[in-house]
């Protein structure tokens, strides 16, 4: 964590000093601003940290709940979401409180006695093998406060205002601030109160019942299934012995997804209900929590269950449906987008692949980072349209994984011609449950693949996946990922070629061209982060030998950021050298790493032509 450079600070840094809208944010909200952000769940909260690096766009975020979330609906956390808290700045604390998922387990019935369940075979989770960052389990509401955190903390002071609702919205022709959004105070002196804003964007982070979705009139495509689950969280005591360990579980009497929660204590299961019948009219939602508990008891039998607390329940049905559109445009009317939706919105699914969260949160980080680089001027509006091309084909993804797994949970044991083989596609479909599998198509952001043989093991259009290094300037081993904050900026690695001939010439030429999309009197790395990674070990060249490219001087004392140049390795910290690990090439590479930590382009270091190329396709010349 680097701080000090805009002088000494003695407090907590991870308060950044408030600058722009944040020094002076009213109470009320403006009847002007430049982003609503409608809901304070994960796509919104997420949304709200990353515009909070935005200090100068006035952002506000209205939750019709009279505050905080105290009971979360999800819990399931993948690698690439953890990788995400690492960005925002708390991941290392909310995996300190987690559960840690190290092993998946499977039962199913006794061949020697049907009505008993025997354990099948125990899986070591596939995050162990595929990612740095672990598998977690932590309530929806712990994630939402350190967003909340991240947000309040950043420059722009962003903090939900509770207790307002969206009653709708009108996007106008024309105007600075062309959507009219009608709120709507739901609590407090003001309740019933209605007044009308202007703002110059709209996200609908406001669930699957979204007020944005009907107002632009986008509609869910798709439908219910047959077939209901029962959820509690629990206090219990059993002599289920896997109880502290994530399970799936098969019986005569239906299936159980168990999944141990944080705390050490409680733990939650989702409880097959059975199928429903077609004139049942959503009753099955009524089914009373006596019910779940006893069916939950028939299912581990020899096994039991003694609930003393019920912390949650609910009952639903499975639906898999996708919005026909994620943002306001109708297609062919040229115009960009106004008024976005994210997260369940605009995708509902089961809770059983643990992936709702997680996929909010990504379309939260997708929409971010553009809507601020467009807000600022570093990016023409044109980006914003990226936002639905590249979402829904992840929703639509989600949606035919989810739909595969949830069949699979809901066999009948007479439908299963092998034991092993939930287990088997539980590990064999890894990467896209850990939110890895994520690959952008070919746009403005996401160059061409005419290099990609210079970076095999960073793919276009997939997220930046980290490997250790050795920073030079103290030795230490690090990711090299981890070092990318949610702040805005465009990553650029440059790795060295043998000698670094070719890496010094490449920089002396890339210095202008990255100051030409940098504002004036910002700091040099203001838009991008600029990283050299040579070949060599740390201690075979000296830090100060590096150009001056990769040795910025910033903040208003103008010191000389020393955390660009790193080594490949390995060294008495680590094996790991990133040359090998990712097949880059010996004569060198740039790999350029959208703000949301997404390769975007692969270029050769004797081109840097190429670079300017590039970055003219996505980002403006700076004013």
């Amino acid at each position: 964590m680097q701080f000090h450079h805009h002088g000494y600070v003695s407090g907590d840094p991870r308060v950044q000093d408030a600058a722009g809208i944040g020094v002076d944010r009213p109470a009320d909200i403006p009847d002007e601003i430049d982003v609503l952000i409608v809901g304070s769940g994960p796509a919104g909260m997420l949304l709200a940290a990353q515009l909070s690096q935005y200090p100068d766009i006035s952002t506000r975020i209205i939750e019709r709940r009279e505050g905080r979330l105290v009971l979360g609906q999800a819990d399931g956390i993948q690698p690439r979401s953890v990788e995400t808290f690492q960005a925002f700045g708390f991941a290392e604390r909310i995996v300190a409180e987690a559960y840690n998922i190290g092993w998946m387990n499977f039962w199913g019935p006794d061949p020697a006695n049907r009505e008993n369940i025997i354990r099948t075979s125990r899986t070591e989770d596939y995050a162990l093998k595929i990612s740095e960052f672990p598998h977690l389990i932590v309530n929806q509401a712990r994630v939402l406060d350190y967003f909340a955190e991240a947000a309040a903390n950043g420059p722009g002071r962003i903090v939900p205002d509770y207790g307002v609702e969206f009653a709708g919205l009108t996007v106008h022709d024309s105007g600075e601030h062309p959507v009219e959004a009608r709120l709507r105070y739901a609590t407090g002196e003001r309740a019933g109160e209605e007044r009308m804003i202007r703002a110059k964007y709209v996200a609908g982070c406001d669930g699957a019942r979204s007020g944005v979705r009907h107002a632009i009139g986008r509609q869910h495509v798709g439908a219910f299934s047959a077939h209901a689950w029962g959820v509690m969280d629990v206090v219990v005591n059993t002599d289920f012995p896997d109880w502290r360990t994530k399970c799936a579980i098969n019986s005569a009497a239906g299936n159980i997804l168990h999944i141990p929660r944080e705390g050490g204590y409680l733990s939650r299961m989702y409880i097959d209900l059975g199928e429903v019948a077609e004139n049942d009219n959503h009753q099955v939602r009524q089914t009373p929590i006596e019910e779940i508990i006893r069916k939950a008891n028939a299912i581990l039998h020899p096994y039991s269950l003694d609930v003393k607390q019920v912390a949650w329940h609910s009952v639903y049905e499975v639906g898999h449906r996708v919005t026909d559109g994620f943002d306001d445009v109708i297609d062919g009317s040229g115009r960009t987008p106004r008024v976005f939706l994210t997260g369940d919105a605009c995708h509902t699914h089961s809770a059983k692949a643990g992936q709702g969260m997680n996929v909010s949160m990504q379309d939260g980080f997708n929409l971010g980072w553009k809507l601020g680089s467009v807000l600022t001027g570093r990016s023409p509006e044109s980006l914003l349209a990226t936002y639905s091309a590249e979402r829904m084909p992840v929703a639509q993804q989600l949606i035919d994984f989810d739909r595969e797994w949830s069949a699979l949970m809901a066999r009948k044991p007479e439908e299963i011609s092998d034991p092993q083989d939930l287990a088997t596609y539980y590990l064999a479909t890894a990467e896209f449950p850990s939110g890895f599998m994520t690959q952008y198509e070919r746009s403005a952001i996401v160059g061409t693949d005419e290099h990609q043989g210079l970076a095999a093991g960073f793919p276009l259009g997939k997220r930046f996946k980290s490997v250790e290094v050795t920073r030079v300037c103290d030795g230490n081993a690090v990711h090299l990922g981890h070092h990318a904050k949610a702040d805005g900026r465009w990553r650029i690695y440059a790795f060295a070629d043998t000698e670094a001939e070719a890496l010094r010439s490449w920089a002396e030429a890339a210095e202008p061209i990255l100051a030409r999309f940098t504002p004036a009197g910002a700091d040099p790395d203001a838009v991008f982060d600029v990283k050299a990674v040579y070949q060599q070990r740390h201690d075979e060249f000296e830090v100060t030998s590096a150009p001056p490219l990769f040795l910025p001087k910033s903040g208003p004392l103008g010191l000389t950021d020393w955390e660009k140049v790193y080594a490949a390795g390995p060294t008495v910290w680590t094996s790991a050298d990133i040359f090998a690990e990712r097949e880059l090439s010996r004569d060198g590479v740039v790999v350029i790493v959208r703000p949301d930590q997404y390769v975007a382009a692969v270029l050769p270091l004797t081109a840097p032509t190429e670079l300017e190329g590039f970055l003219a396709g996505a980002l403006l010349p700076a004013r």
